[in-house]
Parts: structure tokens; C-alpha cells; sequence
């Protein structure tokens, strides 16, 4: 009767009954619906001491797992209350209401200058720059909008980015000076006919920046909506090719192509319906412009980086990764920014923490590059390290909270480690993974990095399933 008993518990998962002799994380695992896939799991308490392993010193795939270590790179050289600052240089004078000469935007690499952290008031940031000139008594520009971009290198995206994830909003273009996470905001709106292609529009205000060819069709409403957006490389010309149910709604965000520029033509479009002509041209330079006789006109200041980190962990944002990372460079070397320099300011921060990077390949800081290798040992013990940081407390808080906010909104719910778990999940083709903090049953901290290989599923969810056993497995026994 015992041994019904734990077959039934291991076929149907309906009772707390536990079956200490097939209960532990290698059996879980060998109950998975994947068994091609590899798995590897840290577990640690508080004090750094292994609990329990499984392929803890293999090679891994972090995906977004790499974030937490990025961020806590980005906290330890910045600390929580850095804040970007980008100005607004005159070049001239101000004669009546007429600025007579150049404005310079001296890009900050402040990947925030968006509705994210602003109750999504997408203009936010030009609002400030708005205001101030027009305090100033501004009323029209007669000389050029030149945008400094000479703080990063020319390279706009990470090594090992795919060249199919450029159409959208997790794989930008990395520029100092960024405007609306450097894409567009598309609305589909499958309001017509079979038959008829969907109403469409984006911002920034239906800029004509972009050109978007809509070849989409809306369809029988049984008919599942299926996806196509590709921007063509090099160009802001967007084909869109969806299949759309009718009265379907749908919303994306889609990259631009180069970003500087993109700044300088909404920033203008902007002035001109608030009330501030400008004539002359558009002008991106990489070169270092020499700002030190010029006048500040407006300054934007972004908010501490602990709610940029915050952002960056609980959203699993790469755009504002990657901006952080050359952010870092630029600051260390004093040259424009590069990703190459940024990661390895990273790996010696680690080093500093007394990691062996040996097993740390990293091609980008956001996890998104093929090309990474980690360890769940490494992640972990980088988790159990920060603790004892001056700046745990804003990066502990800027983890996912399971059941309630980030990527783990939607993630155990109804169970113990609901508002309990907090971490950061991670996800590439084939690659799923989740690291954090969790209050077991008997109120002992525990640490873990799980992550899941090489599996063929098109789903994650029976992968976070897996995961979530794992979790609670821990949870009970400790």
C-alpha cells in the first residue's frame, strides 16, 4: 500500500504526502517530460555552504541569468544614486526669442529618456528639455540639432546577437543617445473586414522616420493570429505580414535604425508642435564636440540607478543592459565606450568577489548572445556574495517577486513561495533558468540557480513546472 501510495503521488501530484525515498531533485528531474535536455541546479544557505548539487561545476547557457551578475557589476562601480545626466548645450546666443546658433545634445548613455519609469509618459524627458528652454524665453532655434555620440564606440550591437532579433525591441541598437528604447510602438487594430488589412498606428506620433509596408490580412476570428515584423537591415522601411483574426488586437514594439538620429528627429518634431521652430539640419557626430565655453541650456536627470537596475531585473530588459555596460567602460577607460571593455569590467568585479572566471564567457551583459557559458555554482555563490555588498539592498530589490511583478508575475501562484521567492529568470531558445532568494518552511534562507539545457520543447512552461517542483522540494525539506 506504501508503495501505491508514492506511485500515485509521482503520477498525479494531488497530495503533500511525501516520499522521502524517490523525493529529491535528480528523481524530479527524472520524471520530466525532457529528458534530452541537461540540467543543473546550486542550492546554498545563507553562509555560501552548498546544501545540495547536481552538475554544479558544468558548463551552462545563463541566458538572462547573466543580468544578475551585469547589475551587480553596474551597482558596485556606479552605486544606487548615480544618476545620468544629459544636457543640452548652446552654441551662440539668444537674441529676442531666437537662439542664434547650434544646440548640442550631449548623449549620456542614459537608456531612460522613455515612459518606463515615468507612468509610461513616453515624453517625459522632452517634457523637462521643453520647459527649461522655454524658460529661457526660446521661441525658435536658427542653427542645427547636433547630437554628441562620441561617449560609446561605433559598434551597435553585442557580439552574438542574432540578426533575427534586430526587428524588435529585445535586440535595439545601442546608441549614447536613445529616445523611446530606439523603437517604435506599433497598434494593430483588426477592426475591418475578412479580407482587409488592419488599421495601423505607432509611435512617436506616427513619425515618418519609419515606413511601415502593411501586408497584413485579417481573417475568420477561429483563426489563430500568427506573427511577421521584419525591419530591413540597415533601413527604417518595416514590413508587417501578420495574419490577424478579426477584431484582434495587437501591440509591438519594433527597433529603428540608428538611434542618434532617431533622438534628433522625434526631439525636433517635438519642439515644432510645442511651440519651438528650428531651422537648420539634423547632425549626428561621433566626433567629441568641445562643450566647454558653451552654455547649458537643459539638463535631464535620470532617476537613481537602483530604480534603472530595478527596471533592468524585474523587466529583463537587454536595451538597458547593454547601455549600462558601455556606460561602465566609457566611465573606467575614460574612451568611448565599448561592450569588449564592459564585460571585462565585469569579469573583474567578479574576480575582486574571489570568483574564478575561468568558466565565465561572456559575449554580452544581458544574456542574450549565443557564446555565453556560466556555472549555476558561479551564479549562486555571486547571489550568496552580494549579501554582504553595500548595495544589496537595491540589488535584492530590483529581483522579480514570484506571483507579483517582472517575469515572474505569472509564476507560482497558490503556493508557498508565492511573495516569497525573489529572482530573475532567464530565457533563450533551448535555454530556460532561474536564480534567487526564498524563505524555506523552517525560515532558513536559501539560494539557488537552476537551469534547464538543450531542450526541444517550444513551451516553457513545462520546463518552469520542473522548476517550480524543484523550488518546493527545497522549500519543505529545508
Amino acid at each position: 500500500m506504501k508503495h501505491f501510495l508514492c506511485f500515485l503521488y509521482v503520477l498525479v501530484f494531488v497530495s503533500n504526502v511525501e516520499c522521502v525515498s524517490a523525493q529529491n531533485i535528480s528523481s524530479i528531474i527524472d520524471r520530466s517530460s525532457n529528458q534530452e535536455a541537461f540540467w543543473s541546479v546550486t542550492v546554498r544557505d545563507d553562509t555560501g555552504r552548498i546544501l545540495e548539487s547536481l552538475n554544479s561545476e558544468k558548463a551552462i547557457i545563463p541566458a538572462s541569468n547573466q543580468k544578475l551578475i551585469t547589475t551587480a557589476a553596474i551597482l558596485d562601480h556606479f552605486g544606487s544614486d548615480f544618476r545620468y545626466e544629459t544636457n543640452i548645450y548652446g552654441e551662440g546666443e539668444l537674441t529676442g526669442d531666437t537662439w542664434d546658433g547650434n544646440l548640442v545634445i550631449k548623449g549620456s548613455g542614459d537608456p531612460s529618456i522613455s515612459g518606463d519609469l515615468y507612468d509610461d509618459d513616453r515624453y517625459y524627458g522632452f517634457n523637462i528639455f521643453l520647459g527649461q528652454l522655454q524658460d529661457q524665453g526660446i521661441r525658435k532655434i536658427e542653427g542645427n540639432l547636433i547630437a554628441d555620440v562620441s561617449l560609446f564606440d561605433e559598434q551597435i550591437y553585442p557580439k552574438g546577437w542574432d540578426w533575427y532579433d534586430f526587428s524588435f525591441y529585445y535586440g535595439v541598437q545601442i546608441s549614447p543617445l536613445s529616445f523611446n528604447n530606439n523603437a517604435v510602438d506599433l497598434e494593430v487594430f483588426a477592426d475591418g473586414g475578412i479580407g482587409d488589412k488592419p488599421r495601423i498606428t505607432w509611435f512617436p506620433d506616427s513619425t515618418d522616420y519609419v515606413e511601415f509596408v502593411n501586408e497584413q490580412v485579417i481573417t475568420n476570428p477561429n483563426i489563430d493570429y500568427d506573427e511577421y515584423y521584419r525591419r530591413e537591415l540597415g533601413e527604417n522601411r518595416i514590413v508587417l505580414g501578420s495574419t490577424l483574426p478579426q477584431a484582434y488586437y495587437e501591440d509591438e514594439s519594433l527597433s529603428i535604425d540608428n538611434p542618434s538620429l532617431f533622438f534628433l528627429d522625434s526631439f525636433k518634431k517635438f519642439l515644432l508642435k510645442n511651440g519651438i521652430e528650428l531651422d537648420g539640419f539634423l547632425v549626428v557626430s561621433n566626433k567629441k564636440q568641445d562643450i566647454s565655453s558653451l552654455k547649458v541650456l537643459a539638463t535631464h536627470r535620470s532617476k537613481p540607478l537602483s530604480e534603472l537596475v530595478k527596471w533592468t531585473n524585474k523587466e529583463s530588459d537587454n536595451f538597458y543592459t547593454e547601455m549600462m555596460i558601455k556606460t561602465l567602460s566609457a566611465d573606467v577607460s575614460k574612451q568611448p565606450g565599448t561592450f569588449e571593455h564592459g564585460i571585462e569590467e565585469v569579469r573583474n568585479f567578479l574576480f575582486g568577489l574571489g570568483i574564478d572566471t575561468t568558466y565565465v564567457q561572456m559575449n554580452d551583459g544581458s544574456g542574450m548572445a549565443g557564446g555565453n557559458f556560466n556555472k549555476t555554482s558561479i551564479i549562486s555563490d555571486v547571489l550568496v556574495k552580494m549579501q554582504d555588498h553595500s548595495e544589496f539592498d537595491a540589488y535584492f530589490k530590483s529581483m522579480s517577486v514570484a506571483g507579483i511583478d517582472g517575469t515572474l508575475q505569472h509564476r507560482m501562484k497558490g503556493t508557498p513561495l508565492y511573495n516569497n521567492f525573489k529572482g530573475k529568470s532567464g530565457f533563450v531558445t533551448g535555454v530556460r533558468t532561474l536564480s534567487g532568494y526564498f524563505e524555506a518552511k523552517s525560515g532558513k534562507e536559501v539560494i539557488v540557480s537552476i537551469a534547464t539545457n538543450n531542450y526541444i520543447s517550444e513551451k516553457v512552461s513545462p520546463i518552469d513546472a520542473v522548476h517550480e517542483q524543484i523550488l518546493m522540494y527545497l522549500y519543505n525539506k529545508y
